[in-house]
């Protein structure tokens, strides 16, 4: 099973319909669809990236399959992720998907960066509900994905605690890095 499969399988645990949730770095808009389709017409899935190619490619996909109605796309890095939720989000967010790396058939010189990414996680815990789970899929074949990948693994670590766990899913690829309430790998 690819990773993104296991994500897929393992954050629908987590999700139901008119929960909120998170795609931090929306890319080609599959794991929007995939949140969108979990959470229903009465949840919502706020998609971050930084380019606007990513977002237009994300409303397209989501739209075909008709999913767009819960769909909220915002233009900005994920490191304004609180900032940039509704207010009323805060603390209620079931699901908050990361995938590191570049938007694939694009300009591979635009990629994601720890020192945006660390701080994009401190906010995803923080607004994070109690029964929620924080994915992030780490690719490490670019150049500075190695060393965003073992950063993300140090800040998920320190932010795990009594009352979400850090399960790490290795491959010869990406790395699957999972904070919740259980361990799931």
């Amino acid at each position: 099973m690819r990773l993104t499969d296991k994500v897929h399988l393992i954050v629908s645990e987590y999700l139901q319909p008119g929960d909120l949730a998170v795609d931090a770095t929306a890319g080609n808009g599959h794991d929007s669809l995939f949140l969108a389709e979990q959470v229903g017409k009465q949840g919502k899935v706020f998609a971050f990236d930084i380019q606007e190619q990513a977002l237009n490619r994300t409303a397209t996909h989501l739209r075909e399959a008709g999913q767009e109605q819960q769909l909220y796309l915002i233009h900005r890095g994920h490191e304004h992720l609180r900032e940039s939720l509704p207010r009323e989000s805060i603390g209620q967010i079931k699901a908050i998907l990361f995938n590191l790396g570049y938007l694939p058939h694009s300009d591979k010189t635009t990629i994601t960066r720890q020192e945006h990414t660390l701080p994009a996680l401190k906010q995803a815990r923080e607004v994070l509900a109690s029964d929620g789970i924080i994915s992030v899929l780490a690719y490490r074949g670019h150049p500075g994905g190695q060393e965003e990948a073992l950063a993300v693994r140090q800040c998920m670590t320190e932010l795990a605690g009594d009352d979400l766990q850090l399960s790490i899913l290795e491959s010869p690829g990406p790395v699957l890095l999972l904070l919740a309430q259980h361990k799931h790998v």
